[in-house]
C-alpha cells in the first residue's frame, strides 16, 4: 500500500515511520462505512491515506470535521488518555486508513523521547487547525 502520513510524522525519519507501518493495520472502508461511534472504547486512533471520513457529535449529530488530507488522525482520543470516543466517524467516500493500537504506538514512541514530543507537538496543532475550521460551525 503506497501511503503518505503528511505532518503527523514528519521529521521524526524513515526508521520511525517504518515501524509505525508495521505495526498499523491497513484497513480498505467502503462509503457509509463507520470507523467508530461516540462512546466506543478508544484503543485505537487511524491515519488517513486516501478518502473522506465524517467526524460528527455524538453517533447522529452535526458533522463537525471532515478529514480529507492524507497523514491526518481520526479518534485522536485514544492518543490524549481518553477512555472512549467523543464522535462518531463516518466514511463519506471509500477510503484507506492506518489502524493504530494505542498501546503497541505508545510503547514504540517510549523508545525515542524526541519523536514523542514531536508527535505530541504536532497532534496539538493538527487539533488546533481543526478547531479554527470548525469555530465558525459552533458559534
Amino acid at each position: 500500500m503506497v501511503f503518505k502520513m503528511g505532518d503527523f510524522i514528519m521529521g521524526m525519519g524513515k526508521e520511525f515511520a517504518l515501524e509505525a507501518v508495521e505495526i498499523s493495520e491497513k484497513l480498505t472502508l467502503d462509503e457509509g462505512e463507520t470507523l467508530f461511534n461516540a462512546g466506543d472504547a478508544a484503543h485505537h486512533f487511524y491515519v488517513l491515506v486516501k478518502g473522506r471520513v465524517e467526524l460528527s457529535l455524538g453517533k447522529s449529530g452535526p458533522v463537525v470535521y471532515t478529514a480529507r488530507h492524507p497523514g491526518e488522525v481520526i479518534g485522536w482520543s485514544s492518543l490524549v488518555g481518553r477512555s472512549d470516543f467523543s464522535a462518531s466517524a463516518q466514511c463519506r467516500e471509500s477510503a484507506k486508513v492506518l489502524k493504530f493500537d494505542r498501546t503497541n504506538f505508545l510503547a514504540l514512541l517510549e523508545k525515542n523521547p524526541a519523536n514523542e514530543a514531536l508527535l505530541y507537538r504536532r497532534l496539538a496543532e493538527m487539533l488546533g487547525n481543526r478547531l479554527l475550521e470548525i469555530y465558525p460551525t459552533i458559534i
